[in-house]
This record gives structure tokens, C-alpha cells and sequence, in this order.
């Protein structure tokens, strides 16, 4: 994530028009490391649980504590508190690295105008949520590799195929996809259409909260 603040920041503005200086979005910039983090985090949370039932200790783990709901409430909260204090610092240094190599034509930024506190901590919530994301789709298919596919398939395939669709409904319907909507709370500058900062964030987590649902459902219903 820092590597890619300062590799995207160190050259990619330097030939910018008087209209990209105008629709410049500093939090695109300097945190654009989140588009491949994410996937690194997903995989983080989806191992997190197939590990076990590929190794066989999900049944321990069950026979120790019967409540698998329990189980996975505390799986989600430990991998959240530590995963969440991890990206969100990260988050920081990938601003601050990025912010040190924006130089003339673009205009500076710092952590105290307007929007950026929120896209500096958005960076953060958002790869959390990602992970969580992971880790649920790990608890309804039980399998790695069948896991990673869904989450690379919805997080990075899905805003790519919906981007194709004609005119603008392809950039609009986009927008609402879970990496759509989790993408603003990272950026500073949001199309007229956008759903903005926290409403986009309160999409993603609606997303999030579906798949929780249905892995605490299932997990309590299928054998092991």
C-alpha cells in the first residue's frame, strides 16, 4: 500500500492539463495502494476460517465451543480490531508518503483540509470491511480457493463488468457495487452521480452485514 502511494504519486501527475488539476482527487492519489491491499486483506480473512476446516481443527474448535456463532462473532472481532488498527495505520503512511511527492502543477493537500481526515480513515475501514467480507465468504464455502474466486470475483470483476454497460448506466450502476460503494469513503472528489463518502460506506457495510448473516446462518445449520 505504501509502494504503490509512492510509486503512483511519484510520476503520475506530472503532466497534468488545467482540467485534471481541477477534478484532482488526492485521496485516489495517494491511496490508491488500496486497490491491490484489498485483495491481500480479503485473503487474509478468508484463510482466517478455510484454514481451519481445510486442517480438520474446526472440529476441535466446534466440540470446544459448541456455539459456532459465538465462534465466528469473536473471529470477526478479534480479526477486525487488529486487521482495522494495521490498515488504518498503514493508511496514514501511504497518505503521508503519497502527500511528499505531489509537487507542482497539482495543488498541495494536507491532513487537515477538508475531507481528507475521513479518506485517510476510509482507506483503513474500508480494507477492514474487506477482510470481514473475506472471512464471511470463507464461512459459507469452507473452501480457500472457491473463496478467493468469489471475492476476487465481486470485489475486482463485478465494477469492471458493470463499467461496460452502455452510456452511463454502466458508470452509475457501478457505483453500487460493494467496491463501488466502498471506494468512496477513500476518495475526496465524487462524480455527480456518487453516492458520497458514508453513504457509499454504508452501502459496502450493508453488503458486509449480508454475507455475515448468511455465514452465521449457515454455519449453524450444515455439519462440519
Amino acid at each position: 500500500m505504501v509502494l504503490g502511494a509512492w510509486m503512483v504519486s511519484a510520476g503520475y501527475h506530472s503532466s497534468y492539463t488545467a482540467a485534471d488539476r481541477a477534478s484532482f482527487d488526492p485521496g485516489d492519489l495517494t491511496l490508491r495502494g488500496v486497490i491491490v491491499t484489498q485483495l491481500l486483506v480479503g485473503a487474509l480473512g478468508v484463510v482466517t476460517v478455510t484454514g481451519e476446516y481445510t486442517s480438520g481443527l474446526i472440529r476441535t474448535t466446534f466440540i470446544a465451543t459448541p456455539q459456532r456463532g459465538q465462534v465466528l462473532a469473536m473471529k470477526a472481532l478479534i480479526f477486525t480490531t487488529v486487521v482495522g488498527m494495521w490498515c488504518t495505520g498503514l493508511s496514514f503512511v501511504a497518505f503521508f508518503v503519497g502527500r511528499s511527492f505531489l509537487t507542482a502543477p497539482v495543488p498541495p493537500v494536507g491532513l487537515g483540509d477538508p475531507g481528507v481526515p475521513t479518506a485517510v480513515f476510509g482507506g483503513g475501514l474500508y480494507l477492514a470491511g474487506v477482510g470481514l467480507f473475506g472471512m464471511f465468504l470463507g464461512a459459507l464455502l469452507r473452501r480457500t480457493a472457491a473463496a478467493l474466486a468469489a471475492l476476487v470475483g465481486v470485489m475486482m470483476v463485478l465494477p469492471v463488468v458493470l463499467a461496460l454497460l452502455p452510456g452511463n448506466t454502466g458508470a452509475l450502476v457501478s457505483e453500487y457495487s460493494p467496491a463501488g460503494a466502498g471506494f468512496q469513503i477513500w476518495h475526496l472528489v465524487h462524480s455527480g452521480h456518487s453516492l458520497g463518502a458514508w453513504p457509499g460506506f454504508a452501502l459496502f457495510t450493508a453488503y458486509a452485514a449480508a454475507a455475515a448473516a448468511a455465514a452465521f446462518f449457515t454455519i449453524r445449520r450444515r455439519d462440519v
